[in-house]
């Protein structure tokens, strides 16, 4: 099993403390999707970016059918989220 250094949330600060606490108050937590970027905050803004674009912003797509999408794909890459 790999093991990948992670920030935790008592020693965030700056940008990645605004993440997380912008994360917390989205879904009540802190995922470890987004814990492993925590070393480079700006990478896991960025990346936050992008989900939040592709999720939330305009589409044809409606929310439900784009985490339908998610799940799918999710599951043809094994990934169990």
């Amino acid at each position: 099993m790999a093991w990948i250094k992670t920030i935790g949330d008592d020693e965030a600060q700056g940008l990645l403390k605004q993440i997380f606490d912008q994360c917390r108050s989205r879904a009540g937590k802190v995922w470890n999707i987004i814990r492993l970027s925590s070393l480079r905050p700006k990478a896991t803004k960025a990346s936050l970016d992008v989900y939040m674009a592709v999720m939330f912003g305009e589409s044809e797509l409606s929310r439900a059918e784009r985490e339908m999408l998610a799940v799918v794909v999710s599951k043809a890459n094994g990934c169990h989220y």
